[in-house]
């Protein structure tokens, strides 16, 4: 039998990770257009950032995904908050 090396994480698939990511940046899109309706740093501002935090951790853990893939579902959950305060500021009008 063929040893390659040690493995530090078992190896999840790509399908699995975009479909975390695709969860990350859908789960946003609301909580970006509610977002805009608050004041910047207010509490219900920081409230609508951070809400969708623990739904990827655990997306995230509970499939076994390693810490290198955080960066990209940060980056999606991003993504969606951008996309989710633009769709509000184009329906009242401002750009």
């Amino acid at each position: 039998m063929a040893e390659y090396g040690p493995t530090f994480a078992p190896q999840v698939s790509w399908t699995l990770m975009a479909l975390i990511g695709v969860a990350a940046l859908m789960v946003n899109i609301p909580l970006g257009y509610a977002r805009e309706g608050f004041r910047k740093f207010s509490i219900g501002w920081f409230v609508c950032i951070h809400l969708s935090v623990p739904l990827i951790a655990y997306l995230r853990l509970s499939n076994h995904v390693s810490a290198w893939g955080t960066p990209a579902f940060i980056a999606c959950a991003v993504l969606g908050q951008i996309v989710g305060g633009k769709v509000r500021r184009i329906r009242r009008g401002r750009p």
